[in-house]
């Protein structure tokens, strides 16, 4: 069973990836990290060179390779969703937990983030927005479960979503 960890940029899932893969014996795949180093360029690089139609390709291929593994934690990118062939794998992988955050929240956490593009150009809080409406049915859509990590400290978050795997019927 995998743990996919799905949610827009700065709702901690990299940070509680890290955390449950240490208490639950599990490998941590980032995704994100596994698309720059194929590339041999950062994520900014990839989509200043090729388009963002470009990464989501690659991140496709990504999660194709990471998904057919067992006993990860995949933390994903926050677009993933977007292709619905992802999001078949994702739920096809293990149960996929939503991690959420009110917008302002997000865009405290992410304000001094270069490793992503700006998907459109705009303020952050007008970005997150914008993006959020546009992916947060797609998110919910593909959700086992939701954690509020503006509620929960990541150690709190990570104990609550083992807790909620173990009950999970896959």
């Amino acid at each position: 069973m995998n743990i996919a960890l799905i949610g827009y940029r700065g709702t901690g899932k990299s940070t509680i990836g890290k955390i449950i893969a240490e208490c639950a014996g599990m490998a941590l795949k980032n995704l994100d990290a596994m698309i720059a180093e194929r590339a041999g360029m950062s994520i900014p690089g990839i989509v200043g060179r090729f388009g963002w139609e470009k990464f989501r390709d690659r991140e496709s291929e990504v999660l194709a390779s990471a998904a057919a593994g067992d006993n990860q934690v995949l933390d994903c990118g926050g677009g993933i969703i977007l292709r619905e062939q992802n999001r078949v794998k994702l739920k096809a992988a293990g149960p996929v937990v939503w991690l959420t955050a009110s917008v302002p929240a997000i865009v405290a956490r992410i304000q001094g983030d270069t490793q992503r593009p700006s998907l459109t150009g705009k303020s952050f809080t007008e970005e997150v927005e914008e993006v959020m409406i546009v992916r947060e049915p797609l998110y919910r859509a593909c959700a086992t479960y939701v954690i509020d990590t503006e509620a929960m400290g990541p150690e709190e978050s990570a104990r609550e979503i083992i807790r909620l795997v173990q009950y999970c019927p896959e």
